[in-house]
């Protein structure tokens, strides 16, 4: 232990090189100041379905002097409830692919909700900088290193900007776990040795597809299923555990990934092309193996959980501590989907607009790294992925809800080929 572990935890957190060094991907804002102080903060919301509904509910309800203005999503009868609910004018309600980019001209807007499916959330980040909002993007942040590279991008020119960026990593504001990670990482479980994180649960909803609908629109309003879109279940939704345990190692990313996984359950056609079980190994700096495991099957055991362990002790994370520093969480317990508003909220109000867009690309990347590993059922260096892999899932600038878009094989681990990953055939390049 003492050997594997030359390069403590404290050491690793002294060092920002490090710490940012994985993730290196190869003017006045008008809204700013209307944004401050104690004025009307005025929100547009990009994608209405119901985790942008909530998101819209939970904003309104986090602070005073915040109103829901304007909405926009690819899908006319996705905006019924929220224009109810806020009583948005016509003239402020927008309809289509591009819909977001009417929103973002709206100069009165502060702050924007970005909610569409992930494989969107690139390009709608950048552009809601470029235009000088403030942004609330719900994770994960992109499905793709090139997606990754381009919020990143976005997140840089937010703070030279002054925009403030938080993600939906809700546990990051939930008050048990920011309590459990300030002890974690001021060494009350010692030197991290191990740490585990499950997702694993039954199904989810599914949109089958209906007489008329194209290609694209069956797939937008079905996106869990599709990589393009929602970057499979372990991108969409297990990036949640993935980003506490990065939390725990002070957000230093791991530094080699090996995956497994497949699709034995969800192979109905409805199901789009997604895995539905995946376990991950990832290796820290010092060679702290943690292992990641997600799962959508019905009739399984459930499990949403982490846990980290250390030479002094262990964490479930979210409020216990046990080993030689025993501890519990005794505080109160707000809401976290609210709470992450609040604080962005605040934030922006104090001129100290938060900004977590490089943090959240980064536990992103993490999960990206663990779908590909188990695709491809290869074994890489995270240095390798983000220098030499070449894959691209944004959607094109001229996507139309009438396009033709087939729906890509199934991955078969061993000949799923990793873009970037092989030079020649049988090269090694991880």
């Amino acid at each position: 232990m003492t050997q594997r572990q030359k390069l403590t935890r404290r050491e690793l957190l002294k060092s920002s090189a490090m710490a940012a060094g994985t993730l290196v991907l190869t003017g006045p804002v008008s809204s700013l100041a209307a944004a401050q102080g104690s004025d009307t903060i005025r929100v547009g919301v990009i994608g209405c379905g119901g985790r942008g509904s909530g998101a819209a509910h939970d904003c309104v309800n986090s602070s005073p002097g915040v109103k829901i203005v304007a909405l926009a999503d690819a899908f006319a009868d996705r905006l019924g409830k929220l224009k109810q609910d806020f009583e948005i004018p016509e003239d402020r309600c927008f309809i289509g692919l591009d819909a977001y980019k009417q929103l973002l001209a709206l100069d009165d807007i502060n702050l924007v909700i970005l909610a569409t499916p992930p494989g969107f959330r690139p390009m709608q980040l950048k552009a809601a900088i470029d235009a000088g909002k403030h942004v609330f993007m719900e994770k994960p942040v992109a499905v793709c290193p090139a997606g990754v590279k381009m919020v990143i991008e976005a997140s840089e020119q937010a703070e030279q900007k002054g925009l403030g960026i938080v993600a939906g990593t809700q546990r990051r504001h939930q008050a048990e776990y920011v309590e459990t990670m300030k002890r974690v990482l001021d060494g009350a479980i010692g030197e991290i040795v191990s740490a585990q994180c499950y997702w694993n649960m039954g199904g989810l909803w599914c949109h089958e597809r209906q007489a008329g609908e194209s290609d694209v629109e069956w797939q937008l309003r079905n996106w869990l299923y599709f990589t393009w879109l929602s970057g499979d279940h372990i991108t969409e939704q297990h990036v949640h555990n993935i980003d506490v345990v990065n939390w725990a190692f002070g957000d230093v990313l791991p530094e080699t990934v090996h995956g497994i996984g497949g699709r034995q359950y969800r192979t109905d056609p409805k199901y789009g092309h997604i895995f539905d079980h995946f376990g991950v190994e990832f290796s820290y700096p010092g060679d702290v193996r943690t292992i990641s495991t997600c799962r959508q099957i019905e009739g399984t055991a459930g499990n949403v959980s982490e846990r980290v362990v250390g030479t002094k002790g262990w964490t479930n994370c979210s409020g216990v501590i046990e080993g030689e520093n025993r501890w519990r969480y005794r505080g109160p317990r707000a809401n976290p989907y609210v709470q992450e508003h609040t604080d962005l909220i605040k934030s922006i109000r104090d001129g100290e607009p938060l900004n977590e867009g490089k943090r959240i690309a980064g536990s992103t990347l993490c999960a990206i790294m663990g779908r590909e590993s188990a695709y491809s059922r290869q074994q890489f260096k995270t240095s390798w992925f983000t220098s030499r892999c070449t894959l691209d899932l944004l959607p094109p600038a001229d996507l139309k809800l009438s396009d033709s878009k087939p729906v890509p094989a199934v991955a078969i681990p061993g000949q799923y080929e990793l873009p970037g990953w092989v030079s020649q055939r049988g090269r090694r390049r991880g």
